[in-house]
């Protein structure tokens, strides 16, 4: 092996600074071995579930901040809860996915609506989109409310508007949806988790 003058003082100068930084007191494996602060210690972690589908497994969300009143808080990890009896910590695919789900920048968060002959959507308020909701319903029942059958029967039925109430929701949720529904006239109920 043929070996330069160059080469051989590169090598004889590299060796000598890595000896001379060791005697100072650096030692890499010692920096090597440092403990890495795990970046979930300081998180905290929230329960909750999946929104995708019937399933309603459950996860567990990690934010940082210090939960002061103006700090706003950052979502930086997702998993499956272990505790959760449904999944038991596992997630599918779309489930593994939540947190791009939650960065997405296509993600809408607030109530849009397309009025009538136009071709954009136009943010409105959550206080709007619950009082179109509310004329909707009201007029759509008003005009199609079947008060009695052909029998002369109060049957009190409102064939024209359907619900389907969450998966996720849990057994009081849901006998209040289905109380309110059915007294409203609603036939056409159901709830996420037949699907």
């Amino acid at each position: 092996m043929q070996v330069s003058r160059r080469q051989f003082f590169k090598v004889c100068g590299a060796g000598l600074s890595g000896s001379s930084i060791a005697l100072m007191g650096f030692s890499p494996t010692s920096a090597l071995a440092e403990v890495r602060s795990y970046k979930l210690a300081r998180a905290t972690e929230t329960r909750n579930m999946c929104p995708y589908c019937s399933v309603s497994c459950g996860v567990l969300i990690y934010t940082t901040g210090d939960k002061s009143k103006n700090s706003k808080s950052d979502i930086i990890h997702i998993e499956g809860d272990p505790d959760n009896p449904v999944n038991r910590g596992t997630l599918c695919a779309k489930g593994a996915g939540l947190l791009d789900m939650v960065k997405s920048t296509n993600r809408i968060k607030y109530p849009e609506v397309r009025e009538p002959g136009s071709n954009e959507w136009k943010r409105i308020s959550w206080e709007d989109a619950i009082g179109r909701i509310t004329t909707h319903m009201k007029k759509d029942r008003d005009a199609n409310l079947i008060e009695k059958n052909a029998d002369g029967v109060t049957v009190n039925r409102w064939n024209t508007t359907g619900f389907l109430a969450s998966s996720a929701a849990n057994n009081e949720s849901g006998y209040i949806t289905v109380k309110t529904l059915r007294s409203l006239g609603v036939v056409a109920l159901d709830t996420q988790a037949r699907i």
